[in-house]
């Protein structure tokens, strides 16, 4: 068994990792990242469409472009990283370090580190996870999965498909399947919204005709060694099926996109405080979570829809990591109020500098022409219109909470109004 020790260990080598890593060694601390596949890049690897790093880069590159970006400053800076690793168990010694028990190419390994940043990111919504009825014939794939076979195995899952959830990722592979010369039958989503991105509805539906059924789900799967057909049924305003309104649709393959969930065992194996409108860790300005010590970041901490806001937190927490003290904290409460789903981060910590802190919200339902409050004990301290808001698109914002004045006992409060009516 080998050991090790470094200022900063960073648990995931995909956009966050990367990100974080980098910015923690820029920032003066000794580096390790740790990733369980056998390449850096996560989830990039695969997404071989166009799209990311308008905002980071302003140009449109590919997720392998991207990720590529960064691979090639980790290794300009000879930043330390092992893959094919994977971490089996967390411990925090009597002195406050973190002993990493990792199993990898190299066998056993005990890595001892000041601070930790979980970058694990997220995983998919499976098909007994919605509840759908039936067998278990082949067929049935996530839609992460399928993207897996399609652009990294070359490999068609299907011919004849239907997909389940208008979730980004299903939204892209209806593309993607689509120009393999697959036959997409519909997007079925049972929500009343749409749950992906404007831009991919319009670039990925509406420009290859490709129907998108709302309100309705699939309640049930046919076939014994490979699907035959699913049922679809109308769901009612509490997203249960109606009955009388199935319709059987004979296909060869279901693909999933239902929703994407956090990747936390670790995070609570520490017994990290979980936020439930999140998934992920509740944490302050700086990242940290409820352990000292432990930073979370990108589609961990909460699922992003962009990568370049992934990038930018991985690189704030990083930063946190690098400078990381045990020192005690003032923590008061962030809180969502009307019309908003949940607010990252939930606390600030006021024995840190929260003079540029990166809010990120997401609203519960379609808005249009209405207005954030930030408040602080009652005060008004930020207020910003917004033309719509939709929850599939999450909101950013910086905000200077050095100048407001705040104390222990300070309660800061976010809520949308509705606007006047415009007048034309």
């Amino acid at each position: 068994m080998t050991t090790g020790s470094v200022d900063v260990l960073v648990v995931g080598g995909g956009p966050a990792g990367l990100a974080a890593a980098i910015s923690a060694h820029d920032n003066g601390a000794k580096v390790l990242l740790l990733e369980r596949e056998a390449r850096l890049g996560g989830i990039l690897k695969q997404c071989i469409h166009d799209g990311f790093g308008l905002l980071r880069f302003g140009e449109q590159l590919s997720g392998p472009e991207y990720a590529e970006r960064f691979e090639d400053e980790l290794h300009a800076r000879e930043i330390e990283y092992r893959t094919l690793t994977f971490v089996t168990g967390i411990g925090q010694n009597e002195d406050g370090a973190f002993a990493v028990h990792t199993v990898g190419r190299d066998g056993v390994s005990v890595l001892y580190a000041k601070a930790l940043v979980l970058a694990t990111g997220c995983r998919e919504r499976t098909a007994k996870q919605v509840f759908i009825h039936g067998t278990r014939p082949a067929g049935i794939f996530t839609a992460g999965t399928a993207q897996h076979f399609t652009n990294l195995l070359g490999q068609m899952p299907a011919k004849r498909c239907v997909i389940l959830g208008s979730g980004d990722i299903g939204l892209i592979m209806a593309r993607r399947l689509t120009l393999e010369g697959a036959k997409v039958l519909g997007v079925y989503e049972a929500k009343a919204t749409p749950s992906g991105l404007t831009r991919n509805l319009h670039q990925c539906l509406h420009d290859y005709d490709i129907p998108l059924h709302l309100s309705h789900t699939v309640t049930r799967v046919f076939g014994s060694d490979r699907l035959e057909a699913v049922e679809i049924s109308k769901v009612d305003e509490t997203m249960s099926p109606i009955p009388g309104t199935a319709q059987r649709v004979d296909c060869d393959a279901l693909i999933l996109s239902v929703g994407l969930i956090p990747e936390n065992e670790l995070a609570e194996a520490l017994g990290v405080q979980l936020d439930g409108r999140t998934r992920g860790p509740v944490c302050d300005g700086q990242c940290m979570t409820s352990v000292d010590g432990v930073f979370s970041c990108g589609n961990a901490l909460h699922v992003n829809d962009l990568v370049d806001y992934v990038s930018k937190n991985a690189q704030q927490a990083g930063k946190a990591a690098a400078y990381y003290q045990a020192k005690p904290r003032r923590l008061i409460q962030m809180t969502p109020a009307d019309g908003l789903l949940y607010v990252v981060p939930q606390r600030l910590n006021l024995n840190e500098s929260n003079r540029a802190t990166d809010l990120y919200f997401r609203v519960r339902e379609d808005e249009n022409n209405c207005v954030l409050h930030i408040e602080a004990d009652g005060k008004e301290i930020f207020k910003k219109r917004y033309a719509f808001l939709r929850p599939p698109e999450m909101e950013n914002l910086t905000i200077d909470f050095d100048s407001c004045g705040l104390n222990e006992t300070s309660r800061v409060v976010l809520r949308l109004e509705k606007s006047a009516k415009e007048t034309v």
